[in-house]
Formats: C-alpha cells, sequence, structure tokens
C-alpha cells in the first residue's frame, strides 16, 4: 500500500513538474513565435555563397558608391492610355519633391528624408504615356525596424501607396480627378509585396492548419477532449521551436527566411499531431490490458519510444543534409527544420503523456465517450495494476474492420499487389522530366494580383526594361574597351556604359563625365532589352558572362539577373550533391533500426519509387491544370528532403511493429497483423500530415504553392500506396528474407495466418 501510494505520489509530481516546464516555454516561446517575421530575410543576394561570382561583383561595385540603395519606382500613366500633360507632370513632380518631407509612421520622429539617398529624378516615358519616379532608400538602413516592428523598406512602400492615394487620387484601380494610375514597383515594392505575403504565415497559415487537423482528429477519436489534448501539445511544441529558432535568428546564428518560417510552422504541427496519434493509439491498446492509465502509458511509451524516436531521428537526418548546400537559405532551413522535429518529439513524449494522465485513475475519461475498458474476460490478479493476459487474445488480423481486410487480401495476392502497384507508380515517375524547375520570373511568384508586379508590367511597355536593375561588370581600366565590345555583341544587349557616378533614373540619359576609376578597375552598366527580373534577361547575362570572360578573365559580371542565375546554378548543383547524401544517410539509419540491409534498400526504394510518381503528376498538374510558368530549381530539392523523410516515416512506423509480430508468428504473418493493427493509425497521421502540408497553399506564393501540393499528394501516396499495398505485399512476398543478415532472416516461418495461405510458398 505504501509502494503504491509513493508511486502515485511520484507520477503526479512528474505530471505536474511536466505541465509547469511546458507552460513557461507556452508563455516565452509564444511571444517568440509572433515576433519570427522581425528576424526574416528575404534578400536572395544575402543567400549566395561568397564564391559566387555575382557576390564578388557585388563587393568590388561598393567601392564605387558610397551607400549601397534600395530603389522604389513609382510609375504612372493616364488611365484613358493617352499621352501625360503637362498638369498632370506638374503634379507629379510637385508631389515627387515633397516625398522626402512626408512624416515617417505613428511613433517614429523624423522625415523619410533619414533614409532617402540622393535627388528624386522624374522620368517620363519617351513615347509620352507614362511618367517614372525613382527614389532610393539607404540600402544600409531598408531593413531597420521602426517603431510598431515594422521595417523600413516596407513601411516605406506603404508610405508612398497611402500618399499617392491621398495627394495625387491615384492607385493602381483608380485614377482620381488627375486621371493618373499609379504603381509603386521595383526592388522595394516586390519586397514589400513579399512580405506582405509571408504576413499570412503569423495568423491565418496557423490558424486553417490547426483547425484543419481539429476536425481530422474529432473524426478520428470521436472525442471531445482528445483533439484539443493533441492540438495543444502541436501548439506547444510550436512555441518551443519558436523559441529557439527566434533567438538564434536575432543572434545570427543562422538565416531564417519567410519559406523557412512558413515550413517550420507546418512541419511542427502535422509531426507533432503524427506522434501524438501514434502514442495514443497505443496508449489506447494498452488501456485495453491493464487497469491502471500510468501503467498502460508506461508500456505505450516503451513501444513507441524507438519507432518515433527513430521517425524524428530520420527526418532530422534528413533535413540536416541542407547543410551541405551552397545557399543560404537551404542551409538555415536544415537546422530550423531540424530544431522543429526535435521540439515536435520532446512535446510527443513529454507534455502529451503528461495532458493524458492529468486525471490520475479517472484519465480515461479523456477517451469519453468510447473510453477504453479493460477486458475483464482474461484479466489476472494484480489489484490496481491488474492486467490482461494477451496471449488469449484473438488475433487483430482475424478482425472485420476495413484494415483487417485488407490485411488479408494483400497477404492472399501478394506478388500481383506489389507488381500492379508498383507499375502505377513507374507511370507516375514517367512524366517525371517534363517538370519545368529551370526558374521563374519575378511576375510569376506571386499567385494574385499586387501592386509590384502590375506596375512592373506596365514599366516594361513604357521604358526600357533593362534600364531598372542593369548588369554590372567590374572590369580592369585596360580592358575597358575589348569588353564593351564583346559585351554590345551579345544578343538582347542595349547598351554598354561606364558608370560615372552620375544622378539620373532609369531611362535617363547617361552623363558625359569620365568613368569611375577604383584601385585599377572600371563599372560598366550593361542594359539589357528584357528586365533583369525575367528568365529572358538571366539568360542574356549569363551569354554577356561568356563573351566577357573570354576577353578578361578577370571581369565579375553581377547585378540582379546575376544573383538570380548564380542562385539557380547553387540549386542544381544542391540537388547533385544533396540528393545522394539523405539516401545514404536515410539508408543507413533503416539499416541501424530494422537490423537488416534487405529491408532498409526495400523501403529506400519504394519511397524513392514514390517520390518520382508524385513528382511527375505534380508535373501534369503544374502545366496542364493550374498552368505554372514553371518552378524554382530548389523545388525538387526541398520535396525529395521531405517526402523522402516523411514518407520513410510511415514504413517506419509499419516495419518496427511488422518486426515486433514476426518474432511472435514469423515475417508473413507478422506483416498481416501489423498492418491490420497499424493501418489506421498511421492513414490518419498521412491524412493529418497531408492536410497541414497543403495549408501551405493559402500562402499566395508560387513556391510554396508548389510544395505544399507536391508533399501532400506525395504523403497521401505514401500512405494508401506505398505503406498500405506496396511494402506489405512486398515483405509478404519476399518473407523471412526481408530481414537478412539479421538472425530473424534464419528462423522458419511459423504462425501462419489462416486467412492468407501461401500455397505451394516454400518456407
Amino acid at each position: 500500500m505504501l509502494s503504491n501510494r509513493r508511486s502515485t505520489l511520484v507520477r503526479a509530481v512528474l505530471v505536474a513538474v511536466a505541465l509547469v516546464v511546458w507552460l513557461g516555454i507556452g508563455s516565452v516561446g509564444g511571444v517568440a513565435q509572433g515576433k519570427l517575421s522581425q528576424v526574416q530575410t528575404n534578400d536572395a543576394a544575402a543567400f549566395l555563397p561568397s564564391s559566387a561570382e555575382s557576390t564578388r561583383a557585388a563587393q568590388e561595385s561598393r567601392g564605387f558608391v558610397e551607400t549601397e540603395t534600395l530603389p522604389a519606382l513609382v510609375v504612372l500613366q493616364p488611365a484613358d492610355g493617352s499621352e501625360i500633360t503637362p498638369d498632370q507632370l506638374a503634379a507629379v513632380q510637385e508631389w515627387a519633391q515633397e516625398v522626402p518631407d512626408l512624416a515617417l509612421p505613428p511613433g517614429n520622429e523624423g522625415t523619410w528624408s533619414d533614409y532617402l539617398m540622393g535627388e528624386v529624378a522624374v522620368v517620363p516615358a519617351q513615347d509620352g504615356e507614362a511618367l517614372l519616379v525613382a527614389l532610393s532608400l539607404d540600402g544600409g538602413k531598408a531593413e531597420e525596424l521602426l517603431a510598431g516592428e515594422e521595417r523600413v523598406s516596407g513601411s516605406f512602400v506603404v508610405a508612398l501607396r497611402e500618399s499617392l492615394e491621398e495627394d495625387l487620387g491615384a492607385t493602381a484601380t483608380s485614377a482620381g480627378d488627375l486621371g493618373l494610375q499609379a504603381w509603386v514597383t521595383g526592388p522595394a515594392g516586390f519586397v514589400a509585396d513579399l512580405v506582405t505575403a509571408f504576413g499570412g504565415i503569423d495568423g491565418v497559415l496557423l490558424f486553417v492548419a490547426l483547425g484543419a487537423v481539429l476536425l481530422i482528429l474529432a473524426v478520428v477519436y470521436r472525442s471531445p477532449f482528445l483533439p484539443f489534448v493533441v492540438i495543444l501539445t502541436a501548439v506547444f511544441a510550436l512555441c518551443l521551436a519558436g523559441l529557439v529558432v527566434y533567438n538564434l535568428a536575432k543572434n545570427g546564428t543562422l538565416v531564417l527566411n519567410g519559406q523557412s518560417q512558413g515550413i517550420l510552422s507546418i512541419l511542427v504541427v502535422g509531426a507533432s499531431v503524427d506522434y501524438a496519434l501514434l502514442l495514443v493509439a497505443r496508449y489506447r491498446e494498452e488501456l485495453l490490458h491493464v487497469e491502471h492509465p500510468a501503467d498502460a502509458m508506461r508500456r505505450a511509451l516503451r513501444a513507441c519510444v524507438e519507432p518515433i524516436a527513430a521517425s524524428a531521428g530520420t527526418v532530422i537526418a534528413g533535413v540536416l543534409c541542407l547543410l551541405l548546400s551552397d545557399l543560404g537559405s537551404n542551409r538555415s532551413l536544415g537546422p530550423v527544420a531540424a530544431i522543429g522535429i526535435a521540439s515536435a518529439l520532446l512535446g510527443a513524449l513529454t507534455l502529451l503523456p503528461a495532458l493524458l494522465l492529468v486525471l490520475g485513475k479517472r484519465s480515461r475519461a479523456l477517451f469519453w465517450p468510447r473510453a477504453p475498458r479493460v477486458q475483464t474476460a482474461v484479466v489476472s490478479a494484480g489489484g490496481e495494476h491488474a492486467h490482461v493476459d494477451q496471449a488469449a487474445e484473438p488475433d487483430p488480423a482475424d478482425g472485420p474492420g476495413l484494415w483487417p481486410r485488407l490485411a488479408r487480401s494483400v497477404g492472399r495476392r501478394a506478388r500481383p499487389v506489389w507488381i500492379i502497384t508498383a507499375l502505377a507508380l513507374c507511370v507516375g515517375a514517367a512524366f517525371l522530366p517534363t517538370l519545368k524547375a529551370s526558374g521563374t520570373n519575378q511576375v510569376d511568384v506571386f499567385l494574385t494580383d499586387v501592386d509590384a508586379v502590375s506596375g512592373e508590367e506596365v514599366l516594361a511597355e513604357h521604358f526600357p526594361a533593362g534600364a531598372v536593375q542593369p548588369a554590372i561588370v567590374i572590369v580592369d581600366e585596360g580592358d575597358v574597351d575589348a569588353v564593351t565590345t564583346a559585351a554590345e555583341a551579345v544578343e538582347g544587349v542595349d547598351a554598354v556604359v561606364p558608370y560615372t557616378g552620375a544622378p539620373g533614373g532609369p531611362g535617363a540619359p547617361a552623363a558625359d563625365a569620365p568613368p569611375v576609376v577604383v584601385d585599377g578597375r572600371v563599372r560598366l552598366d550593361v542594359t539589357t532589352a528584357a528586365s533583369a527580373d525575367t528568365q529572358e534577361g538571366v539568360a542574356t547575362v549569363e551569354d554577356v558572362r561568356t563573351a566577357v570572360h573570354e576577353v578578361s578573365p578577370s571581369a565579375l559580371v553581377g547585378g540582379a539577373a546575376a544573383e538570380t542565375l548564380d542562385t539557380q546554378r547553387s540549386s542544381e548543383r544542391d540537388v547533385r550533391v544533396i540528393v545522394p547524401v539523405v539516401l545514404l544517410v536515410i539508408g543507413l539509419i533503416l539499416m541501424a533500426l530494422l537490423r537488416s540491409v534487405v529491408a532498409a534498400a526495400l523501403l529506400l526504394g519504394a519511397n524513392v519509387l514514390s517520390f518520382a510518381a508524385a513528382l511527375g503528376v505534380s508535373a501534369i498538374v503544374f502545366n496542364h491544370v493550374f498552368d505554372y510558368a514553371g518552378a524554382d530549381p530548389v523545388v525538387p530539392l526541398f520535396a525529395f528532403v521531405f517526402l523522402v523523410a516523411l514518407g520513410v516515416d510511415y514504413s517506419i512506423f509499419l516495419m518496427t511493429r511488422v518486426r515486433e509480430e514476426s518474432v511472435k508468428v514469423g515475417t508473413r504473418a507478422g506483416v498481416i497483423r501489423g498492418l491490420a493493427v497499424t493501418g489506421g493509425v498511421i492513414t490518419s497521421a498521412g491524412v493529418v500530415l497531408a492536410t497541414t502540408f497543403a495549408a501551405l497553399g493559402i500562402i499566395p506564393l508560387l513556391f510554396l504553392a508548389q510544395i505544399a501540393f507536391i508533399v501532400a499528394f506525395g504523403v497521401l501516396l505514401d500512405t494508401f500506396v506505398v505503406r498500405s499495398l506496396l511494402v506489405p505485399a512486398l515483405v509478404h512476398d519476399i518473407g523471412r528474407r526481408t530481414w537478412w543478415p539479421s538472425a530473424l532472416s534464419r528462423r522458419p516461418e511459423h504462425g501462419q495466418h489462416t486467412a492468407a495461405p501461401e500455397v505451394g510458398r516454400p518456407t
């Protein structure tokens, strides 16, 4: 009696300590999670390696200017398509001169002149049908935070749009009395609209993801309490991940961008709920065998810790392979995602058990109205800690449910099942080469109408598109003439002029002044016919590089288009390097977990085939249903890392249970039992994870929408085809050889399931 009281007291203290610790994490981490957007960096140039040619060109280019700038371009045109009138020109010039004197947002002292560089230039288009107002933010201050935790660049763009509407009546959709429409575009406009799109991550994305998961859990558990217990676990795990990532990003230890933040939120919620589903399912199963919930939880943890930890370890190892990337954005996603998975694991193994045991001996009530009861027919003596004699239990594969019936069917037709499913996956994989992942135009990044995109299109109609962000060539002074001639000969180049330091906006005439020379080097500005943020502009700059390097190997070609080119090349290199490493790492983990080379190869091969099929089907949907212009080269890489790591998860959950059952009844009967027992919970976990990743699609950005579809579809493919049909059928067909070279591969088959006879098959 005294021992029981002591153990009850210890359990109560442990539960209380766990809850208090997690409440503390939630209170601090919730604040940090809400501030993640303040430590984001969304400048693609910041992610390039120092060895990239555009990065080295940018470093040398800084010597030609006192301060780097971030251009904000205001383009205006008459709503009726007529030419600009003198009154309209005068009104815009007057407005432009007043912009630097506009007050900063409430809570800040001073005016925008504190952040602007140079004179404000108003440039009429040569066709007389548009005006361009070029403003330059101090590049060193553009990312600073104002009062209210808003960045300077985004606040300035908002201020411009508000001033245009209030003072000129000009917006993208209305012309006012002056008759002009106006758009704010350029690098500052795109950054501001990108930040606005990512702004939905903190609120809308989480609300949609958690709401969808809650509905699924309500259907799965049919209980008013358990879904909230699981959701609370996911929310507190996200708070822990947010707390760690925020402090690391704030101190410069890692770089966080909007994409990484969105993936972090989805990954933590999906993984937390998946782990919770597995633990709760095993806990419920054990409640049928023992009287006290604490004993059931102890047994459930003992059975679930290995597969859940192995699952988390597999994903963590897979995403950490991104550290091999040349791009800072990819490298940072590795530890960010790993922190998220580790937080989900800690939450599932500490907070969730505490919540499930918070009512002590009455903890079964959390399952109400379907609370599991001890099967009293075969209960052994033992008082409060009585347990069921499991040896007397019926074979779970003999049950009438969907999964027992499916398991028996797979056992009866194992070879046809795996052949047909493998062929079906191969058909999907055949369309993989049609995926267009060589890059996209910047205007295609947004899936909704935004001011910066519309303004870019208007700008290109009336002004030289490549003059907004010209390519730059840093060359030895003695090679200027040869490099100029070579660059001018490239198709798609409109002009090559030396940098003189004279002010002027895009489309303004070049000043007749000597070039600036720094340490014997000269900067040439190369204006292309295509805009720098289009794939045509990138291709032109690639040709310029080739031509320039032939006459001056020491020349450096940089600029916005060159940065895009280097980013795409780095992404292609990452795919070649990281994919084999991920396969090797996950393969080694599977071998160690399953103690089998054959089983590891089988699971890895099945999941790679599933990934190829998911990408092939996605190519069909992107090209012919959604009509996407293309995809960033990093999309296949991210999809591979997440799909293979997460897809292997479900096979791990299945195969650890199959191995457990194989020890008792043999491999072929064991795989039928394993599929029958785990089918429901793993399917629920797959649907939850697919739903959470699909929620990324509400962020109106092409990259996230494509990742959302590929991963969501791929997870469902793994759940319903690979784990339910292909892997069980293959294991059943191969039999005990699945476990080679472990001792289990030499153990004779026994306990063959009667519903799945193996006629004529040697054992």
